[in-house]
């Protein structure tokens, strides 16, 4: 294979054991956790939902955190709150108090970034990133100072701009919303630079506050760090120079670390505290709620779920004339009750809305999974199988011990009769009121090996062939390991680039690489939905994307409906049209399709549909 020059850089690798043994991580760390706090506090560090501008997931950092002993710890991700829902719960789960916050450009005043007081900033800085990315794309959020302006209220600026982004910005902002940041890395120039700031900022009234800028959990995370910043500039690590973050300071420290570093400006590390005191909201409090659905008949939300209920009740079981009623509404009555305790109705009926627009429009749809349990679903027409009479277990759909949201995802025809549905529920609840749930597209090995292969300048045609070789799931044995396949493919175990590209496509694989949209899943809102999280334009035309994937929505009791497309449908859809051309009008709701299960779906029977 073809010799790979030795880099300058690879020193790299060993920076954790170049540094202290009290900012390593490891017991030197775990022992502070007792040790009394001090006034400093990390407002705002970025994960590696900042899309290669940071290195750690947020677990990775509330894990730090609390190994260095913090109370009250901030994530501020560029242009998004992408990691928000995940820092939350796993700060939670370390007894850490997170602070709510993201990190975005102002045109013609720098970066700027932003922490909710309480839940009005939190709207305002939701609306803010909607506003950034409409204008700017799925890659940039940019907002101009009248917006920033506009959306304030509830909202502390930090900025390490310019002396005239400063003006800009305390223009737009006042003094009491902005304070300018200044944060040391054993750095002779960023100091120089420190020291022009907290002069700018005395001479025009702004109070300057303390930063570390975390990018990475602990110190061995700066190699990953460096990588991705070579990625995101694509660039190489030899040429990169200056570009690269000069040193591995950039990590999760105690916070008596960090306010020895500030021993002659001991009034900013006091207000990092009196900052994340102000900032008191966290995503406990998102207000999301539902959209009221259409009340037809009924003034109430339960009242209308029991009218439409029992009215398609009545067409499934034959009514009280039929021997299956007694033990059918008996069944309707134990959900129906626990529906209402829940207070789920209003979920209900706008799945029910859903499928009667369907119904008018003519198109297919089709209830699957576990809500086929439910006697409700199948008298309102979302499903077709008849739970009662088959016997089903309710509670595998929805049980109050499980403190689970339901989950009912439609069947439609793929292709635009699908697009006609998602269509009328961005009409009826508007263009801010839903938007797709997203999906985190994470590295694999095959995408990170040819990543991380340009960054250290290894010939394209050598990591082409290796990439080849990796499995793009998950390994299978132990020894099917990165350096087993590199030295099969006729690499050098013992030059250190060579090891320092195994050990970089460990780290940055499950990392994210950037946002995807989900197949079908929606989530809609009663009034604003970015009022509850930032929305992006997403590549389709006519179509917006929440920030969080389905996990994160169901972490915060967000709800989503899936509307999924099936090529299948699509085709019976097609069939029916083309026989309702020739006179032949086909109804297909006396049919069901049955799976032979020992045949595992190769041999499929048409019976009779029972009621």
């Amino acid at each position: 294979m073809t010799e790979v020059a030795p880099s300058p850089y690879l020193g790299v690798q060993n920076l954790e054991a170049r540094q202290p043994p009290e900012v390593q991580g490891g017991p030197a760390n775990v022992a502070r956790r007792g040790a009394p706090a001090c006034d400093y506090v990390e407002l705002h560090a970025r994960s590696a939902f900042s899309f290669l501008r940071a290195s750690s997931l947020p677990e990775d950092l509330a894990h730090a955190a609390a190994e260095a002993g913090h109370e009250r710890f901030g994530l501020a991700d560029v242009g998004g709150l992408y990691g928000m829902p995940r820092f939350h719960t796993a700060a939670r789960r370390q007894g850490i108090r997170p602070l709510v916050g993201a990190e975005l450009d102002v045109e013609g005043a720098g970066s700027v970034v932003l922490l909710c007081e309480d839940r009005r900033g939190y709207k305002n800085l939701c609306r803010l990133l909607t506003l950034g990315h409409a204008a700017g794309g799925k890659e940039v959020c940019r907002v101009t100072p009248a917006e920033l302006a506009d959306f304030r209220q509830g909202l502390v600026a930090l900025s390490e701009g310019t002396p005239q982004n400063l003006l800009t910005l305390a223009a737009h902002l006042g003094t009491e919303r902005l304070f300018v940041e200044v944060q040391r890395h054993m750095d002779p120039r960023e100091e120089r630079e420190n020291r022009r700031r907290i002069d700018a900022a005395r001479a025009r009234g702004l109070r300057v506050v303390a930063g570390s800028g975390v990018r990475h959990a602990v110190p061995r995370g700066k190699p990953l760090f460096d990588a991705l910043t070579c990625i995101r500039l694509k660039t190489t690590l030899d040429e990169a120079g200056r570009r690269l973050s000069r040193n591995a300071e950039r990590h999760v420290r105690p916070a008596r670390e960090i306010a020895a570093l500030f021993r002659d400006v001991p009034e900013a590390v006091r207000r990092t505290r009196e900052i994340a005191e102000r900032c008191a909201y966290t995503l406990d409090d998102l207000g999301y709620e539902l959209p009221e659905p259409q009340l037809l008949h009924v003034d109430s939300l339960d009242g209308e779920l029991r009218h439409r209920t029992l009215e398609g009740a009545r067409k499934r079981y034959g009514g009280p004339a039929s021997p299956r009623w007694p033990r059918a509404v008996a069944q309707l009555e134990r959900e129906l009750a626990l529906i209402a305790k829940l207070g789920l109705a209003g979920y209900f009926l706008i799945v029910h809305d859903m499928v009667l627009f369907c119904g008018r429009e003519n198109v297919l749809v089709q209830g699957r999974g576990s809500a086929a349990n439910s006697a409700v679903c199948y008298a309102l027409g979302i499903t077709a199988v008849d739970p009662v009479g088959m016997n089903l277990l309710f509670e595998r759909f929805l049980s109050e011990e499980r403190k689970e949201w339901p989950d009912i995802d439609l069947d439609l025809p793929s292709g635009d009769r699908r697009e006609e549905v998602i269509q009328h529920v961005y009409r009826k609840y508007g263009e801010r009121g839903a938007g797709m749930t997203a999906v985190v597209i994470t590295y694999r090995e095959r995408s990170a090996a040819r990543e991380i292969g340009k960054v250290l300048d290894i010939p394209p045609p050598e990591v082409d062939r290796l990439a080849k070789t990796l499995r793009p799931f998950e390994y299978v044995d132990p020894t099917d390991s990165v350096q087993r396949k590199l030295v099969e493919n006729g690499f050098d175990w013992d030059d250190r680039r060579v090891q320092l590209f195994a050990r970089l496509i460990g780290e940055i694989r499950d990392l994210p690489r950037h946002l995807g949209q989900h197949t079908g899943g929606m989530v809609i809102a009663k009034g604003n939905l970015d009022d509850v999280v930032p929305l992006e334009p997403a590549s389709m035309p006519g179509r917006v994307v929440i920030q969080w994937d389905k996990d994160d929505c169901a972490d915060l009791h967000l709800i989503k409906i899936d509307l999924l497309g099936l090529g299948m449908m699509a085709a019976l859809q097609d069939a029916l049209s083309l026989l309702k051309g020739t006179g032949v009008d086909v109804d297909l709701a006396p049919f069901r399709l049955v799976a032979d299960a020992f045949l595992c779906g190769r041999r499929v029977e048409v019976a009779p549909f029972v009621g």
